[in-house]
């Protein structure tokens, strides 16, 4: 046979044999005197097996392993290890699929929001939230908590949460959200030294409450490239608010 026939046989591509060849796993076969190469029902049987191999998800280099052993104990290692592997990835499997049904219905009800896809818990935070005002304030505010809740460890994220569904309890906390970012955005163009500052940064710090401070340790924001990456779009003004409202919440806490 020559390798498109083999090929054809096998179900397989030539490029796929050739492959195999290159790396070792199907011998070279005799070649004629014209230089082809010419395959046998030996090289079918082993092509077709190093095919099985691979159809059960085994990489290259395990099908190697499994090949140059020819009592098979290898093989059965492998199958189990592949065993457990494919366990794994369906339970992820599951798990995405559940997280998918949640995000389809949300979808569906025309909850999903722009920032999507989220956690439930960040979702279920941004529908307690409200309409979000026209606000650059509050766009970067949502923009930080779905970057946290994407790169946040699991205990870190958990824990944020909990403390902004406090907030959104609170009947009055939509308003005073929204009146701190109309109060910040006001300093867009403002100087440091604005009176507005220390009035922002009085109506930012007491839009926390006691639980919330309680939950953060006393510090509502990390410190790190985070911090100085979130601080990077606000004007000098803002800055300043946002860092006298962090050192009125920290005092607090003491």
């Amino acid at each position: 046979m020559r390798i498109g026939e083999l090929a054809a046989l096998v179900g397989v591509t030539p490029r796929a044999v050739r492959h195999y060849h290159h790396l070792g796993l199907l011998p070279e076969p005799v070649r004629r005197a014209n230089g082809y190469r010419e395959y046998g029902i030996r090289d079918a049987v082993l092509l077709a097996r190093i095919r099985r191999l691979t159809e059960l998800g085994l990489g290259l280099d395990e099908v190697r392993d499994v090949l140059a052993d020819d009592e098979g104990r290898e093989l059965v290692e492998v199958l189990e290890e592949l065993d457990a592997d494919l366990g794994r990835q369906e339970a992820l499997i599951r798990e995405r699929r559940a997280r998918l049904a949640e995000l389809l219905g949300e979808a569906r009800a025309g909850r999903l929001t722009a920032e999507g896809p989220v956690s439930a818990e960040l979702s279920g935070l941004f529908a307690g939230l409200g309409e979000v005002p026209e606000s650059p304030m509050a766009a970067a505010d949502r923009e930080v908590l779905v970057l946290l809740d994407t790169v946040a460890p699991d205990e870190e994220r958990a824990k944020l949460m909990s403390a902004m569904r406090t907030m959104t309890e609170d009947p009055r906390a939509v308003a005073r959200a929204h009146d701190v970012y109309a109060r910040l955005d006001a300093l867009a163009e403002a100087d440091p030294d604005d009176p507005r500052v220390a009035e922002a940064a009085q109506a930012l710090a007491d839009c926390l409450p006691d639980a919330v401070v309680a939950r953060l340790g006393g510090q509502v924001l990390p410190q790190g490239r985070l911090t100085e990456a979130f601080f990077g779009d606000f004007s000098p003004a803002q800055t300043a608010a946002v860092h006298r409202a962090l050192l009125l919440v920290q005092a607090r806490s003491r």
